[in-house]
């Protein structure tokens, strides 16, 4: 007799990049999940403004060619609310979209339990998640922003750790959440973390270390799609600090983003709300470029090399992010072009740490730890 299938209903907030890719891994790997035993059934999709939603959750779905064409629509600009042909199901927007998501999770949460995934870049999807979780359903997140939100909000989203999975939104598809998590599970207590956690920043630093300008490599960088559109999101150490955040947290820590010390690759008469973008990337970065090379000299003299790290260290209560001297032949070192590289300390691994490295940006890796994530959470349907 045939092995039952797993179902897991899954419903997707954002069609950026990672949420676009996650639908195609999803469409792709039909036969591999089904060999597997398990079976996603997409069963509503959201962007910033609509809704697309099954025309009934608990039985029917969004099938593969219309998440295709979602995914066709939104990569060409446009927006759900654009569909042509959505068959039998149906159409919210704006607060509706909202109101529907959180009667989906209602439902589904006491019927045949539901994934909700956050792949958006939105610090507004916090309190749908909040409620989405009280309601016993899972949240899966690539989002840091609700994760980096206040310590109640953590809080609130981290009640149940088996129903929360968050893999993607520290180092792409690299398993640090799911090493770290582990290391705690087992009681052997991390005591000191460092990484370089930025593909934008580690690509950034290895070129400089080359001898070429930082403003040159800026706008390489901003050419070659490796930035965010104003690289100054990267530049200020930001998006990097918010990853320390998690990774503390997640360590126990109960503590906010204005407890971790961020350096700033720029001035703040430099920032995006004093000077336009195009002013910096002209003018402003040059101006950059003398302090930077004086540095990277300097660590070079002393047989090491400068990399933009984070370090989260317990005994002495120090969370910061910033440019940092490292030797050569240590792990971030060594580091080339946009790898991410996260070095841990625990009891087990004090003399030789645990070094979790590789690819650690792009759509797709950072997709397909989502996709992971998704199904490691099947033993709860």
């Amino acid at each position: 007799m045939g092995k039952k299938m797993k179902i897991i209903a899954v419903l997707l907030i954002g069609c950026g990049g990672v949420g676009r890719q996650l639908l195609h891994h999803i469409v792709s790997c039909r036969s591999l999940h089904a060999k597997q035993g398990v079976y996603l059934r997409v069963i509503g999709v959201c962007d910033s403004r609509s809704l697309v939603v099954a025309s009934d959750v608990l039985t029917t779905e969004l099938n593969d060619k219309i998440l295709l064409e979602i995914c066709h629509l939104k990569s060409s600009g446009g927006s759900l609310s654009n569909l042509s042909n959505l068959g039998e199901s149906k159409l919210f927007s704006d607060t509706e979209a909202t109101k529907k998501v959180i009667d989906i999770a209602t439902l589904l949460g006491k019927a045949t339990g539901l994934a909700c995934v956050d792949c958006s870049a939105s610090s507004d999807t916090v309190n749908v998640l909040k409620q989405v979780v009280d309601l016993g359903c899972c949240i899966v997140l690539a989002n840091k922003k609700p994760l980096t939100s206040t310590i109640e909000d953590y809080n609130k989203l981290t009640p149940h750790a088996r129903r929360i999975r968050h893999e993607s939104t520290v180092g792409a598809g690299l398993p640090v959440i799911v090493s770290l998590t582990r290391m705690l599970s087992s009681g052997d207590p991390v005591h000191h973390i460092v990484g370089s956690l930025s593909g934008t920043l580690g690509y950034i630093m290895s070129e400089v270390e080359e001898g070429k300008p930082l403003s040159q490599v800026v706008k390489v960088a901003k050419s070659l799609g490796y930035t965010e559109p104003d690289p100054r999101d990267d530049l200020s150490g930001m998006d990097v600090a918010r990853k320390a955040l998690i990774l503390a947290r997640l360590l126990g820590q109960q503590i906010n983003l204005g407890d971790i010390k961020v350096e700033s690759l720029f001035p703040k008469e430099m920032g995006p709300d004093v000077m336009p973008i195009d002013d910096f990337l002209n003018r402003g970065v040059l101006s950059l470029d003398n302090d930077i090379k004086e540095r990277v000299t300097k660590a070079s003299s002393k047989g090491n090399v400068l990399r933009y790290a984070c370090t989260v260290e317990f005994s002495s209560s120090r969370y910061e992010v910033g440019l940092q001297e490292f030797p050569k032949d240590s792990p971030l070192g060594r580091l080339k072009g946009s790898d991410n590289v996260l070095v841990v300390y625990s009891r087990c691994y004090n003399e030789r740490p645990l070094v979790i490295q590789g690819a650690g940006a792009g759509n797709d890796t950072t997709a397909a730890g989502v996709l992971a994530d998704i199904l490691d959470l099947q033993d709860l349907f």
